[in-house]
């Protein structure tokens, strides 16, 4: 063999080894990618399903109650003074003097009943008075001069004993007699009804020769008589604010009646004592009206201003968990670690609670924790919703004025 021709053969056995090697390079790079992407993927996965796996906390902070706070309660407005007139006597109504609204002063004639019955006892009581008094007078003549022979000796003691016991049983009769004229002369005094007190008539129950029964079931109240320069006005507080409501404290009232006005008020009496029944106390206050303007039996809303001694935390209630162990929340630490803590709670304002114990203020409070939350486990913090118009305290992300109007 030539040495040209050996030489072309060697080149060529070098060219294959080569591309050998390359090959052989280019599937190892091939197998050692393939192999890491899938423990890339593998770990990628691994930490994705930690990752999904780690619950997702919102978190907020408490927040700092005011000074003072206004407390809006219901009432009912009362007259000062206020008294149903009935009649004192039996008969029919003669006439009335007064209708409703009709301003009236102590004494004031309101209505005449006529009484043919009492005008007719008190003829007959005055008769018998005048027959009683007659015997009065004879007995008393007559143990007089008994009196006289007894001291002769022309009588015996026990005839002048028995005219003196004559005598005192006429002066009886006579007394008697005379209180019962006194009597129906009080019931001739009550067929004119007067006004007890200054203040304007609110109900007229009679007309004129309406039956007026004085009996043990009167009936209907002639009239009703309202003292309206001042108004009582009772409310009913809340245990929690019983003791923030002393009596002086002031108030505004509110009525409907009369848009965009106030009218200042104070606590005069309160009960000192709850209602079993509704845990409340039942708070007077009074307002001057002295032109009348406000009515009784009005609704009023009652704003009081209560000041706070010391600002505590309040929480939405949405951010507290009831357990068997009683109030707890759950917080996240620096390092996302969750933990449960017990609380006190305070007054319940609905949508917050008060926290008289428990929390410094400092803490990240986890919104809406789940039932499964356990003590010490990881969490991710997701940032806060930036909160819309209209979203109430601890409101889910999302919570809008929309949301509430639907």
């Amino acid at each position: 063999m030539s040495e040209p021709t050996h030489s072309l053969r060697t080149a060529g056995q070098g060219r294959i080894g080569r591309y050998a090697l390359i090959l052989a390079a280019i599937a190892v790079l091939i197998a050692i990618w393939g192999v890491t992407h899938r423990v890339l993927a593998r770990n990628a996965l691994e930490q994705e399903t930690a990752t999904e796996s780690t619950p997702v906390v919102v978190t907020i902070q408490a927040s700092r109650g005011p000074v003072s706070e206004e407390l809006v309660l219901p009432g009912t407005a009362q007259a000062f003074y206020e008294a149903p007139i009935y009649a004192r006597t039996s008969g029919y109504l003669k006439s009335w003097e007064t209708d409703i609204g009709t301003p009236v002063h102590k004494g004031q004639l309101l209505a005449e009943i006529e009484t043919p019955e009492v005008d007719q006892q008190l003829r007959q009581a005055q008769a018998d008075l005048a027959t009683a008094d007659a015997n009065y007078q004879l007995a008393k003549t007559t143990d007089e001069r008994w009196k006289g022979l007894l001291a002769t000796q022309s009588v015996s003691q026990q005839d002048a004993d028995q005219r003196a016991g004559d005598a005192a049983a006429k002066k009886a009769a006579y007394q008697s007699a005379a209180a019962n004229v006194a009597r129906l002369q009080e019931l001739e005094s009550f067929k004119r009804v007067l006004a007890p007190f200054d203040g304007i008539v609110t109900q007229r129950n009679t007309d004129i020769g309406a039956l007026i029964n004085a009996g043990q079931n009167p009936g209907n109240a002639l009239f009703h008589v309202a003292d309206l320069h001042r108004l009582r006005v009772y409310v009913n507080v809340p245990q929690s604010y019983a003791a923030a409501v002393p009596r002086g404290l002031g108030a505004d009232l509110v009525f409907a009646d009369h848009p965009g006005k106030t009218y200042p008020a104070k606590v005069a009496f309160t009960a000192q004592a709850l209602d079993p029944s509704t845990r409340t106390l039942q708070v007077e206050l009074q307002v001057d009206n002295p032109r009348n303007e406000l009515f009784p039996g009005a609704y009023a809303e009652v704003h009081f201003k209560l000041a706070t001694p010391t600002t505590t935390l309040r929480l939405p209630v949405n951010a507290v968990m009831f357990r068997a162990t009683g109030l707890q929340i759950a917080t996240v630490d620096k390092d996302d670690t969750l933990h449960l803590q017990k609380i006190t709670e305070g007054r319940d304002f609905g949508k917050e609670i008060e926290v008289v114990a428990g929390l410094d203020g400092n803490e990240r409070i986890v919104i809406n924790p789940p039932d499964s939350i356990s003590d010490g486990a990881k969490v991710r913090v997701a940032p806060p919703p930036v909160a819309k118009p209209g979203a109430g305290p601890g409101a889910p992300p999302g919570a809008s004025a929309d949301a509430h109007k639907s």
